[in-house]
């Protein structure tokens, strides 16, 4: 299935548990499970289980180690754990889910559905429902996220959110490069002294670049685009999709369904690169050495190096500017 096809066919496909477990609630995301496991965190406060309760454990089959490890530290406080996973050891997987682009989906909807709150799992289907509608590939006119991308096209993005919603810059980030081949760079904790000082000993660093102004801003994000507003090319805002639950205006449904967004804005940016939005074959190749099913020596790891390689740069040698003397051992020496 194609990329474009996949992310058509996304809302309402999470076929997996819906029965509540007992609380309380803890959540924590390894390998594919990490952005999940961010996104859930709106709804679950918790990262390990300490009285009781129950812990999900969020993972696949490249992190199945550290996934291990954090499901035994919940065992021994007397939690209940659910090993949610792409693959890996039967003895490993609770409930499966699948791998790729959707893994983010099934698990955080696995959480919602798990820690009790149905009506946001819910919620959350039928703003991606609205979103598909407006953003696929059929809609030629008026569509948001082929625009979106079109103001993306040779630009870097950065990417800030308020503090409460800070899994949306993880989460464009990981669309960004995953699918849209695109590097995003997220403006993490109080975004006041980056912008205020990052471009102005070079203003040209702002050039080619457009800020993007995910879910809802708090004050001092305001006051942070005011300031960007003339420093970079473009302050875009991206607001939490119509229809959003005024009860939860930036939980976990207008999160996730942002997160969706995001996703087919990546899938529009790399056609215009003319770039494949799926995973590249390296990310396979990677996973599958970390799941203990590949060749190590595929990845190149270990593989010598040409001498004039240009990763193998002396950094003495560039500091001195010095091209015809090997520099001295007691000064080498003194450096280190």
């Amino acid at each position: 299935m194609d990329l474009l096809s996949l992310l058509e066919r996304l809302p309402g496909s999470y076929a997996g548990p819906a029965q509540p477990e007992p609380g309380p609630h803890a959540v924590i995301g390894v390998g594919e499970g990490t952005l999940a496991a961010h996104l859930a965190g709106a709804l679950v406060s918790g990262t390990l289980a300490r009285d009781g309760g129950t812990q999900f454990v969020i993972g696949s089959a490249d992190a199945a180690d550290p996934a291990r490890d954090y499901a035994d530290l919940a065992e021994v406080t007397g939690a209940k754990v659910r090993r949610v996973s792409t693959g890996g050891s039967p003895d490993d997987v609770d409930v499966l889910v699948p791998g790729g682009l959707g893994t983010t989906y099934h698990a955080a909807q696995y959480v919602a559905y798990a820690s009790g709150h149905a009506d946001q799992a819910q919620g959350a289907e039928r703003l991606l429902a609205e979103l598909r509608d407006r953003c696929a590939p059929q809609v030629t006119e008026g569509n948001p996220a082929r625009d979106l991308a079109w103001t993306l096209w040779g630009r870097t993005p950065l990417l800030l959110a308020a503090p409460d919603a800070d899994a949306l810059p993880h989460a464009w980030q990981t669309l960004l490069a995953r699918v849209g081949k695109t590097l995003g760079i997220p403006v993490l904790g109080d975004p006041l002294p980056l912008v205020t000082g990052a471009f102005e000993a070079q203003h040209e660093r702002g050039d080619a670049k457009v800020a993007l102004i995910l879910g809802d801003p708090d004050p001092a994000l305001s006051i942070a685009r005011e300031v960007l507003e003339s420093r970079v090319d473009e302050v875009v805002a991206v607001p939490y999709p119509p229809g959003t639950d005024p009860g939860h205006p930036g939980g976990y449904a207008a999160q996730l369904a942002l997160w969706y967004f995001g996703a087919w804005v990546a899938a529009y940016l790399a056609e215009r690169y003319g770039a494949q939005g799926e995973d590249t074959p390296v990310l396979a190749r990677a996973q599958a050495v970390l799941s203990g099913e590949g060749d190590p020596n595929a990845l190149g790891v270990g593989a010598p190096r040409d001498e004039g390689d240009l990763r193998r740069t002396d950094l003495v040698r560039d500091w001195r500017e010095d091209d015809d003397e090997d520099p001295d051992e007691d000064e080498l020496d003194d450096e280190r």
